[in-house]
């Protein structure tokens, strides 16, 4: 498989006050395409730092990030703006879907922000909302919806520009049991179709739907299972 994600002595330091906080103490990681890895940790370990930095939704204070080969460490703001509207989905635990817009305007929001016509947004969001079993609730708004069926439209929204990479921060986190295995089973999907999946989460049921399993720990990797090769 090819390379997606290389991380190379990745490290985070932040200043509160005049204290510096080591989030991330020398990451190196390679993600392959079509790779599905959870990424576990306690609290405090670094794991949603490092979800940050993949996400390009942070950069590190020290170390060098290439996603298909594009060295984003060097990137500017706009650009990773960019990157992060083209190349990530997100897919948060607080669902982040727009409390007056319809599960549809929700799911085609992504693609206004990177410029697809009007004609062919709609297409493209009934067709992800198709994917996670949600068609006919197109017209429902957040508050029209489970818990679990609001998930599935951020499922949705993150796949409309078809990512490289799906990112998951505890997206079962707000779920009862029954709705969070329908949206392991939506990532199982997905995953089997060819996407590439990055989960956080501190759940060991949910990270053993993975086939990959990272371990962090005071910033560094402490253990990293079913490598693929």
């Amino acid at each position: 498989m090819d390379k997606l994600i290389e991380l190379k002595g990745i490290k985070k330091v932040y200043k509160v006050g005049k204290v510096e906080v080591h989030a991330l103490r020398g990451i190196d990681l390679t993600v392959r395409k079509g790779e599905y890895i959870a990424i576990m940790g306690p609290s405090g370990s670094g794991k949603s730092t490092l979800m940050n930095i993949i996400g390009c939704l942070d950069t590190p204070t020290e170390g060098v990030y290439h996603l298909e080969g594009v060295p984003v460490h060097e990137m500017n703001d706009s650009q990773l703006a960019e990157i992060r509207n083209k190349k990530i989905g997100f897919v948060f635990q607080t669902f982040n879907l727009l409390p007056r817009a319809n599960a549809l305007h929700n799911v085609e929001l992504p693609l206004i922000y990177a410029g697809v016509p009007a004609s062919r947004r709609k297409k493209i969001a009934e067709h992800a909302l198709e994917i996670v079993g949600l068609k006919d609730r197109k017209h429902h708004r957040p508050s029209e919806l489970s818990g679990g069926q609001r998930q599935r439209v951020a499922i949705a929204r993150a796949l409309v520009n078809r990512p490289s990479l799906l990112l998951a921060d505890e997206p079962t986190g707000n779920l009862d049991s029954k709705a969070g295995e329908e949206v392991m089973k939506i990532f199982e999907e997905l995953y089997e179709n060819g996407n590439t999946i990055i989960l956080v989460t501190h759940e060991k049921y949910i990270a053993d739907h993975a086939r990959r399993i990272v371990h962090i720990r005071d910033g560094r990797i402490i253990d990293d299972t079913g490598v693929a090769s």
